[in-house]
């Protein structure tokens, strides 16, 4: 038994939750200090909060790796993966799959009724990344969109609205996400052109896909400023942006310089980015 547990947190990275969470709960305190006067929302919320971003987490990881795995086993970064070598069967992945799919849509409904109707979009939306880069080049922005909808489910889940300043701070993740799986998808690079698969690196080199990722991460700067301006957030907020900058000017500048660091530059860099991010928010609102 504790050999599958690990052979599906394997497949589905479960560590890599990092990238999402904090973002949702960026939006949840902001919202509820607007809202309520308090950055607390209560034990039910953070629960449901945590399932919700849990199950749909797992049931987009689950769909994109049973999805890929004819990529996957040809392709030699890949190929021991869970997914490809038997260690998780197309059965066991199938049931994974609509377990949570099934897990995130109770929990939505158990929120309020705005999260419920929009749970089946939701689940459309992170499925699609694992079909779009199969015609084009823009799956990246795709996979930014999926995580992207993080900020817009924490205001959901506490007002049942959408205010202005979660759609910026959406586009920020967005931007980010996207911009930093170009740099991920570097690996892939000739793999994806041998076999006729679409990614920005395969289709346009490795020069004009640097300057996509710095030009998208720019642009997540910008929405993150537009924010915190528009939610009229404080010092610390722009504090936290000033780090997140930081955090991606070094994270460029690691890859640039040596392709082999792509996986601390992915992994370790924005997962401290995410979580910087949230605290100097929550020192902001507290």
């Amino acid at each position: 038994m504790w050999d599958r547990i690990k052979d599906i947190n394997e497949l589905i990275m479960f560590k890599h939750s990092i990238f999402s969470l904090p973002f949702i709960f960026v939006a949840m305190i902001v919202y509820a200090k607007e809202l309520h006067g308090s950055i607390w929302f209560g034990w039910s919320l953070l629960i449901l909060g945590l399932l919700a971003a849990i199950s749909a987490r797992n049931f987009a990881m689950g769909f994109n790796r049973y999805m890929d795995r004819d990529i996957d086993k040809e392709n030699p970064r890949t190929a021991n993966r869970p997914s490809v070598d038997g260690r998780v069967g197309e059965q066991n992945m199938k049931l994974f799959i609509v377990f949570n799919a099934l897990a995130f849509i109770v929990v939505a409904c158990m929120i309020n009724s705005l999260a419920f109707y929009l749970s089946v979009p939701f689940l459309a939306i992170i499925g699609g990344y694992s079909l779009f880069k199969r015609f084009s080049p823009y799956a990246h922005l795709v996979l930014g969109v999926s995580l992207g909808l993080a900020p817009i489910a924490g205001v959901v889940a506490i007002g049942e609205s959408i205010p202005i300043w979660a759609f910026l701070l959406s586009l920020g993740v967005m931007y980010w996400v996207a911009g930093f799986d170009l740099l991920y998808s570097l690996q892939d690079m000739e793999y994806d052109k041998a076999n006729g698969l679409f990614s920005i690196p395969s289709q346009f080199g490795k020069e004009a896909t640097f300057f996509i990722s710095r030009l998208f991460h720019a642009q997540t700067i910008l929405f993150w400023l537009l924010f915190v301006v528009v939610a009229q957030l404080g010092f610390f907020a722009y504090v936290g942006v000033f780090i997140a900058a930081c955090v991606l000017v070094a994270e460029h500048k690691i890859v640039i310089k040596d392709f082999s660091k792509i996986d601390r530059a992915f992994f370790t860099l924005n997962g401290y980015l995410g979580i910087i991010f949230f605290i100097f928010i929550l020192i902001d609102r507290a």
